[in-house]
């Protein structure tokens, strides 16, 4: 089992639904083919319920050397050391397959703009019914400038205390930035939603913390304020 410097499963496909397809039989047999060539445990499937309408699918799950698994009671700890046929995940499903420890994960995209974002920086192949894109191997984490008035310090501290964290951000470094965003506007104010999110995703962090921080940023600039606790009400970055 080899994980990407992302976060992600180094062996990672899409298989996409291709323009002029009717049916999405083609596309479910595309991440099967690809998953069964790769290296790696036993064939797990997960689908969102037990029932479902794919026939190719329903085949594969009744070999009895596949397990399959659905939503309900799901943990991403049945992913590691496996070889995972994702069906139609939707945006929680993908944000488990960071760190989830598999040895390949093909999966079947239902909503390709939450997949996009999801995977942002994932780097996954590409399926497609009249062709295959290849990882860019020469793909180099690039954050742009840095952001300024501090920001740069500040989700560089975020990020070093997420990642002491098996669970993620905690309250109170959410408190602390609320407050920051509440209290000095200024140093936000230039940095747009997309700048925050590229560069907690360069930083390594979990994608439901990148999504936490984006969100707050995002919340702000719609004007809402935050219910922050007391003993963080006035703090600021310094």
């Amino acid at each position: 089992m080899t994980m990407a410097p992302n976060g992600y499963p180094l062996s990672l496909a899409i298989s996409r639904l291709t323009e002029n397809e009717t049916s999405r039989e083609p596309q479910n047999l595309r991440a099967i083919k690809w998953l069964l060539k790769q290296q790696g445990g036993a064939v797990v499937v997960v689908t969102p319920k037990k029932n479902f309408e794919s026939p190719i699918l329903k085949k594969l799950v009744a070999h009895p050397q596949v397990k399959h698994v659905t939503w309900r009671g799901f943990s991403p700890g049945v992913l590691h050391s496996s070889r995972v046929l994702y069906a139609w995940p939707d945006r929680e499903r993908l944000q488990l397959l960071w760190g989830c420890g598999a040895d390949a994960v093909a999966v079947i995209e239902w909503n390709e703009s939450v997949t996009a974002e999801c995977l942002e920086g994932a780097n996954p192949v590409q399926l497609f019914a009249d062709r295959t894109v290849e990882p860019d191997v020469d793909t180099v984490k690039d954050t742009g400038e840095p952001l300024p008035n501090g920001v740069d310090s500040i989700l560089e501290h975020v990020a070093r205390m997420a990642a002491g964290y098996s669970s993620g951000l905690k309250w109170n470094e959410e408190d602390m930035l609320k407050a920051d965003m509440m209290n000095q506007p200024e140093r936000w104010v230039s940095i747009s939603v997309e700048q925050v999110r590229a560069k907690c995703r360069a930083l390594g962090m979990h994608p439901k913390d990148v999504d936490t921080v984006a969100g707050f940023l995002q919340r702000r600039k719609d004007g809402r304020r935050f219910n922050v606790q007391s003993s963080y009400r006035d703090f600021q970055f310094k």
